[in-house]
Order: structure tokens, then sequence, then C-alpha cells
């Protein structure tokens, strides 16, 4: 934490994290085009190859992968205050814009103002998205074998619903025997973009300063464990282990252990447990739910924090159910976020030095043209539920693929969209001003 550490003013890093946090909307897919965007190519604080060597470090570990990635470029940056400055601010809008919406929701039961304002926001979501895929592509996929990966992998994931880690260890095997038997396939550009701008502050062949040892990694992990459960012990202590608030407590602990995959990977055991084995809320506040923390920013996984939210507020105990219903919400959203910071700083020492390790940066390459595809597949995902109003799975054989029904297209949505991708790709205006844009014309059709 001491500054002479620090790649980048200290300062600076705070207000480029904090504007990155006001635009992390559209899940994994448009946080890391916005994370891409502004510290690869605008600031060239990292290198391209460090990026993804981050992120593929990122998507083998449980939770969300967005913000771990967050995490570990702050720590490259400005050392342990970096990492949990980037990622504090990482969740901390959207945890507040849904505290905010779960709020009006109990109030008032009638969100529709609220809805269209972020409906607004969703397809500006899409154009956040589309500019990932082009721009994680054109910089990742440097031969013709990883373009073929990707194509694999977003196949994979959408025609036959192929469990995501499975996806991820197949492409890192591919990475592997790539190295094996065609080394050459893999060396590819200057390892800095390649894109004639001037070098990154961390460029891609340099090592962290950080050493990693036994007794780091032994202080970590202590104050990590202890930083995670002490919370959960104070509710079990203070109101019994009956309370609902150490059930969620408990039950989100364990569910930050095996989201593997991203949010979508793990929202349907968390919806089956907390309607049908808790019955926290019902199916469709379930649903309403799910869309709001879509339309905020941050991580899509805060949806935990509406189901706490309301899960307490109606079984409150000896509490005032507003109290129980916060107090619910902050354990739980402590409880999903608290373990990616400990992934992080205690992995990230020893992730930085197999960079130099040939076999495993294959196979970590093999991931990153995985990424391409896991990243059009949610873009996928997230055009179909954002322009159409129902989906249906149609199954074959193999085939199991989500379909939209044509007749429930959104007009609003798509002119939204298309005016979204009007002003990304050819007016290329700043994020910021797209998202404020479109947030108006949404507000604009339930005005008019």
């Amino acid at each position: 934490m001491r500054a002479p550490a620090d790649v980048i003013p200290f300062r600076e890093a705070v207000r480029a994290w904090f504007l990155i946090s006001l635009q992390t909307f559209g899940g994994p897919a448009g946080q890391i085009a916005v994370m891409q965007h502004t510290l690869v190519e605008e600031k060239r604080w990292i290198g391209q190859q460090r990026f993804n060597h981050a992120l593929n470090y990122c998507m083998l570990l449980p939770g969300p992968e967005a913000q771990q990635l967050a995490i570990y470029v702050g720590w490259l940056l400005n050392g342990t205050r970096g990492g949990l400055v980037a990622g504090t601010l990482f969740v901390l809008p959207g945890m507040l814009a849904l505290l905010a919406l779960s709020v009006v929701y109990l109030l008032w039961q009638d969100t529709t103002v609220v809805t269209a304002l972020f409906a607004g926001i969703a397809p500006a979501v899409l154009a956040i998205v589309a500019q990932a895929v082009i721009r994680v592509g054109k910089r990742s996929l440097t031969h013709p074998l990883f373009v073929a990966v990707a194509v694999a992998a977003f196949l994979a994931l959408a025609l036959f619903g192929v469990p995501f880690p499975l996806v991820i260890a197949v492409a890192a095997l591919v990475g592997w025997t790539v190295h094996k038997l065609a080394p050459h396939a893999l060396k590819s550009g200057n390892g800095n973009g390649g894109d004639g701008g001037p070098a990154p502050l961390i460029p891609d062949d340099a090592l962290h300063h950080a050493q990693p040892s036994r007794r780091s990694a032994g202080k970590i992990l202590a104050v990590g464990l202890a930083a995670w459960w002490l919370p959960v012990a104070a509710v079990v202590l203070l109101f019994g282990t009956d309370s609902v608030l150490t059930t969620q407590g408990l039950f989100f602990s364990g569910t930050a252990l095996v989201t593997f995959g991203g949010a979508y990977a793990v929202l349907a055991f968390v919806a089956q447990r907390a309607v049908e084995t808790y019955a926290w809320l019902s199916p469709g506040e379930m649903v309403r739910g799910l869309a709001l923390a879509e339309s905020t920013p941050g991580p899509l996984i805060m949806v935990v924090q509406f189901v706490a939210f309301l899960g307490a507020y109606r079984d409150p105990g000896a509490l005032d159910p507003w109290a129980a219903a916060v107090l619910g919400a902050l354990v739980t959203t402590w409880v999903t976020f608290a373990p990616c910071f400990l992934f992080i700083f205690l992995g990230a020492p020893y992730v930085e030095r197999l960079r130099h390790n040939a076999a495993i940066s294959a196979a970590l390459t093999g991931i990153t043209a995985s990424v391409v595809g896991v990243i059009a597949n949610l873009a996928l995902y997230f055009a179909e539920h954002t322009l159409f109003a129902k989906t249906f799975t149609w199954t074959w054989g193999p085939l199991n693929v989500q379909l939209p029904e044509p007749g429930t297209v959104s007009p609003v949505a798509l002119g939204i969209t298309v005016a979204a991708l009007a002003m990304t790709f050819v007016l290329r205006w700043p994020m910021l001003r797209i998202l404020a844009i479109c947030a108006a014309l949404g507000l604009a059709t339930v005005l008019l």
C-alpha cells in the first residue's frame, strides 16, 4: 500500500475507477468492454496481453469475473489499496441503485417509470456488448485457429448448452496442444496492442514487483477469511441460528463458491432455493429483480441483494422490517463479493509469475480465444431479452437453443438500439453520453 509502488497517481486511479463504475451495465460483456476501452486503449495503462492474462485467470474463478478483473488491474496499478478501491467502486453504484429500487418496489409495487428509464439503458448496453465482441476479437484472435476456438465456444454455449467450465477447459487444452505441436501460431504482434499507439505503462513483458511467498499468502488468507466470515459470525451471535439473516449469510456464502461461468450459470439454482425452499419471494418477483439487476450498473449477481432484501423484510424476526431488509441486503452483498478480493490478492502474485511459463501461457491464450465466444453468447442472450418480450427453448436432439418469439419484438427497444449503435459506431460518442441519451429516450416512452 506504499505510494512509491503506484504506477499512476492514486487519486487519478480512483477517479478513473469511479467513472468506469458508472458505465458497468450489461453484465460481464459490457463491463469487460468498458475496462478494455478505458484502461487498454484510451489511457494506455496496461498492455492488451497483460489485460487478457488477468482476464483468463478471473474466468477460472468462481464469482463475477469482471469485478475480479477490476481488482486484479487495480492491484497491478496501485497495489493492495488499488485493488480494494477498484473492486469496491465496481460494486458500490449498483448496490446503492438496487437498494433504492428495492425500497421503491416494496413501497409502491410499481416500478413502471424506473423500468422505462432503465429500458432505455438496455439498448445502449447492446452497443457496448457489440463493441466488446469486435474489440476483444480483433486483439485476441490473431490466428485462424483461435477464430475457430471462439466460434466453437459460441456454438457450444448457444446451441448445445455445454457447461461453461467444460468450454474453458477444452479451450485451455487446445491452447496447450497448439504450443506443443505448432508453437509459432502463438507468436503475434508486439504484445502491447499493435495499434501504433504509445506503449502502456504496464507492458506485457514486465514482472510485477510482488514476490509470492507462503508467509505473504498465509497473511492474506487469514485476513481475507476473517473479513469474509466475521460479519456472518456477528449475525449468528446477535440474531441466532434461526434468523433469516443467518440463513441468508450462510446460503449466499456457499453460493459465492459455486458461481463458475458467471451469474447466469447460478441464477437458476438461486431462484429455485429462494422461491421454493425459503419462500423469500415469488417467481414473478425473481424475474422483476433480475430485470432491475440487469438495468443497474455492476455485476448481474447483484440480484441476490434484491432477493435478500425482500426475504428479510417479510421475515424480520424481532427487528423492524426495514432494518432487517437493509441488513439482509448488506450482509448478502458482503458475502457475495468479499471472496473476490481474497481470490485475487492470494492468487495474483503467483499468476503473474506464470506469464513466462510457455505451456501455461499457451493454455491461457486458448481461454482468451474462447472468451470472445463467451462474450458473443452473452451478447446474443442480452439482445434476445432486450428486443423481445418473450423467448422459448427449442430442443432437438443435442441442440438446446433459446429463441425469441418474433411477435413480441419491442419497436421502442429496437429503435433505441439502432440509435445507440449509430452513436457508438458512427458518431463515436462517449459511452456516458450514450447511456444518458438512451435513458432519456426510455423515460420519454412513458411520459409521451
